[in-house]
C-alpha cells in the first residue's frame, strides 16, 4: 500500500474542494500515442503543418486524414486504472472539478462527469466557418471532406497551434484551481502554458499540492507530496486511502 503522510490522509478526509489536472502521461498507459508521434507515414510531417489553421486551409484532406487516423488508434484503446480512479474520486468529493489537457475523451468513457477539455476533444467536430458542432456520422473510408449545412469545411473540434482555448474551459479551470484545497496534478510535464500556471495558482491560494508522474518536473520541489511513477498504480491506492478515512 502506499505510504502517505499524515497531513495528506488529514486533507484526504476534510478537503471539500479538488480539482486534478491531467496530461498525456495518464493517457500513454492506455497506448494514446503522444501528439508527436512516431507513427510511419506522419512521421515525416511535423505536428505544426497538420495541427493548424494554415495547414488545414492548404491541405484540409491531408489534415483530416491524419486526424482520422488518430481517432482510429484512440477507438481501439480504454481508459486505464487511473481514468478510473478519478472517476471514483469524483464521487467521494463535495466539489471535483477534473481538467484535462488530453483530447482523447477517456476520462468522460471512464465515467468522470465534470470535466473541462482544455484542448478540445479528437472525436468530436465543427464546422471550421460557423463553428457549429457537426454530429452526422462521418465514414472515414470515403474519401471525401465532410461539409457544414453553411457550406464551410469540418474540422475536428480541438485547439489547433495559434488558436485561444475555449473561453468556457479555460476560465472555468482557472476559478476551479484558484477554489481548491486540494489540487492534483497527474501525468503531466507542467510546463505547456497556462495549464502549467494551474497547480501554482491552486499552490498560492492555500491548496496542497500533490504530483503523480513518471518523472520529477518543475512541479516536483513545489508540491506539497510527489508521487513518482504511474497513475494507473498510485491513483487507485489514493482512491482507497480516501475511502478508508471517508469511512473512518
Amino acid at each position: 500500500m502506499l505510504e502517505i503522510t499524515k497531513e495528506f490522509r488529514n486533507v484526504l478526509k476534510s478537503a471539500g474542494s479538488v480539482a486534478v489536472l491531467t496530461g498525456a502521461g495518464i493517457s500513454a498507459e492506455s497506448g494514446v500515442p503522444t501528439f508527436r508521434g512516431e507513427e510511419g507515414l506522419w512521421k515525416k510531417f511535423r505536428a505544426e503543418e497538420l495541427a493548424s489553421v494554415d495547414g488545414f486551409m492548404s491541405n484540409p484532406e491531408l489534415v483530416w486524414e491524419w486526424y482520422m487516423f488518430r481517432r482510429n488508434i484512440i477507438n481501439s484503446v480504454s481508459p486505464n486504472p487511473g481514468h478510473y480512479a478519478l472517476a471514483e474520486m469524483e464521487k467521494l468529493f463535495d466539489n471535483f472539478t477534473l481538467i484535462t489537457q488530453n483530447v482523447d475523451g477517456l476520462h468522460k468513457l471512464s465515467g468522470s462527469e465534470n470535466i473541462f477539455e482544455l484542448h478540445g476533444n479528437i472525436l468530436k467536430n465543427k464546422c471550421f466557418e460557423c463553428g457549429k458542432p457537426y454530429t452526422e456520422e462521418i465514414d472515414p473510408e470515403s474519401g471525401e471532406h465532410p461539409n457544414c449545412e453553411c457550406g464551410g469545411k469540418v474540422r475536428p473540434d480541438v485547439v489547433w497551434f495559434g488558436e485561444m482555448l475555449p473561453e468556457a474551459a479555460i476560465n472555468g479551470a482557472f476559478e476551479a484551481a484558484s477554489r481548491a484545497e486540494l489540487f492534483f496534478s497527474v501525468g503531466t510535464s507542467a510546463l505547456v502554458q497556462p495549464a502549467a500556471s494551474m497547480p501554482i495558482i491552486a499552490k498560492q491560494g492555500g491548496a496542497y499540492l500533490v504530483e503523480v508522474n513518471l518523472e520529477p518536473t518543475p512541479l516536483t520541489d513545489v508540491a506539497d507530496c510527489s508521487f513518482l511513477g504511474k497513475s494507473g498504480e498510485i491513483l487507485p491506492q489514493i482512491v482507497e486511502i480516501l475511502k478508508s478515512e471517508k469511512v473512518g
